[in-house]
């Protein structure tokens, strides 16, 4: 997600691009929103589909799955939106001595681990 929103903001693909960036960036933060509320207080199947499809923007088919998703995976859905979140955090701690090449060519080089790992890797204090 992150990746992308750097494209797009760099216009890479026009408005067709960054509106799909946008669309995804929606589903993953209602995803996230549905996550908790499914355990906590018994968000029932209605309300959630309502919220994906109406103000979600998502295809009824695609919800649904989500929904089911929701019921049989703990904090699953949320895993996306916190990924992202802390990814954008780091990026966001470049220091301005460095480029943003730099500072992602530095976050790439230790491939795929845990971000508070990342940000030890990157000299950064943990969060």
């Amino acid at each position: 997600m992150y990746a992308e929103e750097l494209t797009a903001d760099r216009g890479f693909g026009a408005m067709p691009i960054r509106l799909q960036q946008l669309k995804m960036q929606l589903r993953m933060a209602l995803n996230a929103a549905i996550d908790q509320p499914v355990r906590r207080r018994g968000l029932s199947e209605a309300e959630a589909m309502e919220l994906m499809t109406r103000r979600g923007f998502q295809e009824e088919g695609r919800a649904a799955g989500t929904w089911r998703r929701a019921l049989l995976t703990s904090t699953q859905l949320s895993t996306y939106f916190v990924g992202y979140t802390e990814v954008l955090n780091i990026a966001r701690a470049r220091s301005a001595q460095r480029s943003v090449r730099e500072w992602h060519d530095a976050m790439l080089a230790h491939g795929f681990p845990p971000r508070r790992h990342l940000r030890t890797l990157l000299g950064l204090d943990p969060m």
